[in-house]
């Protein structure tokens, strides 16, 4: 018999990070791939409701409790004209799509996605053109969906069918400005000056919205984090937030240094929340700048077989990654990364919600069903809701190719007051051996064990089809509660969700 490593913590009440904004939870849909046309609207399809949205996606976004969907991209936003999208159906124009290089029908647009978020309990978080446009699309678009009416803008929309208006509150200045890549590339300078001018000319219009501005497309941009003080410099006043972007792959199969990912993250959220304390120093300003990281995932498995694609074909099968159950195992990690910061990331969006780079995959005319890493987003953003709490935790630690003094044990814990409920999120690292925690918990006076749900598979390489689901949950997880400490045996590489109550 092998001896398991060993971990301790220290959960109190008292340990309190922050209330958890639940629109950590958010994701996304952009006009690429698979994610629109075949995804959420398939109006041919046997189970497409009366608006051409496929009723089997709904119910498993429904699962997923997602409370706020950014749209419509993403690249794609950086040369799209939202007037093609509204209107009546059979007049919208079919466009060159320049970032994705596909032909975008304009059949989904504005309208329908708003319509399409109510069916599955969410928000919009909208995002407007600064690569191709600015300022006056910007404004109108804003005037069309949350003018009440009486105007130009907010008039086309009631002729469109829609008499009240939409009312999205949460705006993105652009998408990925930095980016060399991006439709309208800009400078620091350029770009924050043009998302300053934007962003008033939008409050101006609806003083009620809240706004992101672009942050760098990921952490080894080597304009980061200068960009970030060089637009905040102009933004800071009228931004709500500032995004962040990353995406993480196993190029090189390396799995001790891949499941350590979320330390990188980690440092990643806290150069940023460093740049915007800094520029708030720097205007003497009393307003803190919180961050939106609106776009985040796995994302490798598909790059390969894009490049293989011919341009210029409809909704073609684009970044679609199937996704592995160590992939599970850092999208549960990099969930934690923002329970720990949680004061100051407010929102978040994985990348994306069907089809692309997705925890949901369908096929054309045919069935849905759940990537491995449905499951530790589905858990936590079920379970996490309420006030984090920072865990005081002694843990073994481990050396990779990439990082050094990893923790074995990766965890966080949400308390939740009005169902006395405290959720314990833990995830061992170890590809060798298990890990015995041994939680003090003795200021959650009579709680007892609910449940303790694992995730977990001997293959790291497992996969979910749509014919088989080899990685799923299950609740014979064996911690135990007994004078006020949680015990249990986390198994090797494995994800695991311990929930308590008090009780009755």
């Amino acid at each position: 018999m092998t001896n398991n490593l060993k971990a301790k913590m220290i959960i109190d009440k008292d340990y309190a990070i922050s209330e958890i904004d639940s629109r950590i939870y958010g994701s996304f849909i952009e006009h690429l791939g698979r994610a629109v046309y075949g995804g959420v609207y398939e109006p041919d399809h046997p189970q497409a409701d009366e608006n051409g949205f496929r009723k089997d996606v709904i119910e498993l976004v429904k699962e997923l409790d997602v409370p706020i969907i950014r749209y419509p991209g993403g690249n794609f936003v950086s040369g799209y004209n939202w007037e093609d999208g509204v209107g009546p159906k059979e007049l919208r124009p079919r466009r060159l799509e320049l970032a994705w290089r596909t032909i975008e029908t304009n059949e989904l647009g504005t309208n329908e996605f708003v319509e399409w978020t109510k069916k599955v309990n969410s928000e919009v978080m909208m995002a407007v053109n600064l690569g191709t446009r600015g300022i006056d699309a910007a404004r109108n678009l804003v005037e069309y969906t949350n003018h009440p009416g009486g105007t130009y803008w907010s008039d086309l929309r009631k002729s469109h069918g829609y008499e009240e208006p939409h009312k999205i509150k949460t705006w993105c200045l652009g998408n990925e400005m930095d980016g060399p890549w991006q439709i309208g590339h800009k400078t620091a300078q350029e770009y924050g000056r043009l998302a300053v001018e934007t962003a008033k000319a939008m409050k101006l219009v609806d003083s009620s919205i809240e706004l992101v501005t672009c942050g760098s497309s990921s952490s080894s941009m080597a304009t980061f984090p200068e960009w970030e003080a060089t637009t905040l410099d102009h933004t800071y006043e009228y931004a709500d937030y500032i995004s962040l972007h990353q995406y993480y792959g196993n190029r090189d199969n390396d799995s001790a240094s891949y499941l350590a990912n979320s330390l990188d993250m980690d440092h990643f959220i806290k150069t940023v929340i460093s740049t915007c304390d800094y520029m708030k120093a720097k205007k003497r300003s009393k307003k803190t700048m919180n961050l939106s990281f609106d776009e985040w995932n796995v994302w490798f498995h598909s790059n390969d077989q894009d490049k293989k694609l011919d341009p210029w074909l409809i909704a073609p099968p684009q970044l679609e990654d199937v996704y592995n159950f160590e992939d599970s195992l850092l999208v549960g990690s990099m969930l934690l990364s923002f329970l720990r910061f949680s004061d100051r990331v407010k929102m978040a969006c994985m990348a994306q919600l069907v089809n692309v780079i997705a925890p949901i995959m369908t096929k054309d005319g045919g069935g849905a069903w759940k990537q491995t890493i449905f499951y530790p987003y589905a858990h936590v953003s079920k379970y996490g809701r309420g006030i984090a709490l920072q865990p005081v935790v002694n843990s073994p630690k481990y050396d990779s190719t990439k990082f050094t003094d990893v923790p074995y044990l990766d965890t966080m814990t949400v308390y939740h007051p009005e169902n006395e409920e405290l959720t314990i999120f833990a995830l061992n690292r170890s590809l060798e051996e298990g890990l015995d925690i041994d939680c003090d918990v003795r200021s959650f006076v009579g709680y007892q064990l609910i449940e303790h749900i694992v995730l977990e598979h001997e293959n790291l390489k497992a996969v979910n089809t749509i014919e088989h689901e080899a990685v799923r949950p299950h609740s014979n997880g064996d911690a135990k509660v007994q004078d006020g400490r949680v015990t249990a045996r986390l198994g090797k590489h494995s994800w695991n969700v311990i929930r308590l109550g008090k009780r009755s």
